[in-house]
C-alpha cells in the first residue's frame, strides 16, 4: 500500500507530497518549502516517522514547486528527477522569481530525467507516469492503479485546470492532455492536485466547468 502525505508550502499554497509504502521508504513530490519553518516541518515529520527518503521526482519547475528541492537533495543525499522536456522551465526559474518579485538562484541539483514511458517501482509498489503536457511542456502526473490516486500536479485542480499564460503553456493541449491522460481513469480515483484541496475524477467530469 502505499500512503500519501500532503503539505501545503511558500507564497504560492503549493501542495508537496510524500508517497510512502509500507517498508518506511518514500519519495517527495514537488518540494516547495522556502522557509527554514517550512524546511524544518518536512523534517520532523520524515524524522518522526521514520522514513526513508529515496528521491525527489517532479511533476514540472515551476518556481512554486522546486524552491525546496536542493535542500531535500543535500540533507537526504537523494536525486531528482524531472521530465526533460521540463528542463527549458527549470533553467528559467531565476527570471521567473524575479517577475514575481523575489530573488532566486534556480535549483543547483543537477535534475535526471524520467519518461512517460517509465514505470516508477517503490519497493514492490508501481506508479505509472501520465504526460500531461499544455500546463508546461514537460507536466506529468503519478498514477497509482492499485491506490486509487493519481497526483496531477497543475494539470488538473478541484474545479479548475492549470494557467497556461506562462512561459511555453498551451491551453488547447492542455485540455488534450486532461481528456485522453487523466479523465479516462476510474471516476473514484482520487486527485491530488498541485494546489487546493483533493477531488475525484469523476467529481471533475461532470463539474469542472473547464471540461464540460
Amino acid at each position: 500500500m502505499l500512503q500519501v502525505h500532503h503539505f501545503t508550502f511558500n507564497p504560492f499554497q503549493e501542495n508537496t507530497y510524500l508517497i510512502q509504502n509500507n517498508q518506511q521508504a518514500c519519495w517527495i513530490v514537488d518540494p516547495g518549502m522556502s522557509t527554514p519553518e517550512e524546511e524544518q516541518a518536512l523534517l520532523e515529520f520524515i524524522e518522526e516517522r521514520k522514513l526513508i527518503p529515496q528521491a525527489i521526482i517532479n511533476t514540472h519547475a515551476h518556481i512554486d514547486h522546486i524552491l525546496g528541492i536542493d535542500f531535500v537533495a543535500q540533507q537526504f543525499n537523494i536525486p531528482f528527477f524531472i521530465h526533460e522536456k521540463e528542463l527549458p522551465i527549470l533553467n528559467n526559474a531565476a527570471n521567473t522569481a524575479r517577475m514575481f518579485g523575489f530573488q532566486y538562484d534556480g535549483v543547483q541539483t543537477l535534475p535526471q530525467f524520467i519518461s512517460e514511458k517509465q514505470v516508477l517501482k517503490l519497493g514492490d509498489e508501481s506508479i505509472e507516469i501520465k504526460f500531461v503536457p499544455g500546463h508546461s511542456p514537460g507536466s506529468i502526473a503519478f498514477y497509482s492503479k492499485e491506490n486509487n490516486w493519481v497526483i496531477s500536479g497543475d494539470a488538473l485542480f478541484a474545479g479548475s485546470i492549470g494557467r497556461t499564460d506562462l512561459l511555453m503553456g498551451n491551453y488547447d493541449l492542455l485540455i488534450t492532455s486532461i481528456s485522453t491522460q487523466l479523465l479516462t481513469l476510474p471516476e473514484d480515483t482520487i486527485v491530488y492536485s498541485g494546489h487546493g484541496p483533493e477531488t475525484t475524477i469523476g467529481k471533475e467530469k461532470t463539474s469542472n466547468p473547464f471540461l464540460q
